[in-house]
């Protein structure tokens, strides 16, 4: 029984080992490997969206890195590589993404909708206060008028 019992907890531990694998990449120079680091921290993952192709552990993260490496080792430049990596899979898989039209409108979008709203908000405002003034017009007959209200309502209290 305690045999048995010991068997089953090395081979769990040992499955615990094994998924814990951490993937080598070996280079011929250092200039390769610093581009590869380089690439790894910079390339967005598709899927996990905010982690880097480094830090991620998606099956998709895993093939882009390996397909990183593999044009690394070929000697392709950092540009080319990165323009390949947004032919496929567009600009969302760098942080930095040019500006372009579309995100163009992103950005400046609800700056517009903003000052849209604003300036509806003072013509409105200022249409108000037009048709009120225009509405009241105060001349002499109802100045008359007041005076003569106030002089009866003064007589009135001093009774």
């Amino acid at each position: 029984m305690k045999n048995t019992l010991f068997f089953m907890f090395c081979t769990v531990v040992l499955s615990f080992s094994v998924n814990a694998t951490i993937q080598i990449y070996e280079f011929e120079d250092l200039e390769k490997e610093q581009q590869f680091k380089e690439l790894s921290n910079t390339l967005r993952c598709p899927k996990c969206q905010n982690n880097t192709i480094a830090d991620s552990n998606s099956a998709l993260a895993v093939d882009i890195r390996q397909k990183v490496y593999d044009m690394t080792k070929q000697g392709e430049s950092k540009q080319d590589i990165v323009d390949y990596m947004v032919a496929r899979y567009g600009n969302f898989v760098t942080y930095n993404p040019p500006l372009t039209f579309a995100t163009a409108i992103l950005w400046l979008g609800p700056i517009f909708v903003v000052m849209v709203g604003f300036g509806f908000i003072v013509v409105r405002t200022r249409s108000k206060q037009s048709r009120i003034s225009s509405s009241v017009t105060w001349d002499q007959d109802k100045e008359d008028r007041l005076n003569a209200l106030l002089e009866e309502k003064n007589d009135g209290e001093k009774q």
